[in-house]
């Protein structure tokens, strides 16, 4: 199982614990959570460049119209 290590800032004391099964849950939620958006920005960066370029302009020259 995974460790979580809690450090208590007034005493000092730090306890390194198995992971509970709803703080395991909620790790591998924000992980797949964080994939998704990896994804979702690597295929508008995909298609965004695909348009560029049937459009035959850089992402310069798209600026400059849209800006």
């Amino acid at each position: 199982m995974t460790k979580k290590q809690e450090h208590n800032a007034l005493t000092g004391e730090t306890v390194v614990r198995d992971m509970t099964a709803d703080e395991l849950a909620l790790v591998e939620a924000d992980a797949l959570e964080a994939e998704a958006k990896l994804a979702a920005e690597a295929q508008r960066a995909t298609d965004r460049a695909a348009l560029l370029t049937r459009l035959g302009i850089t992402e310069a020259e798209a600026k400059l119209l849209l800006g």
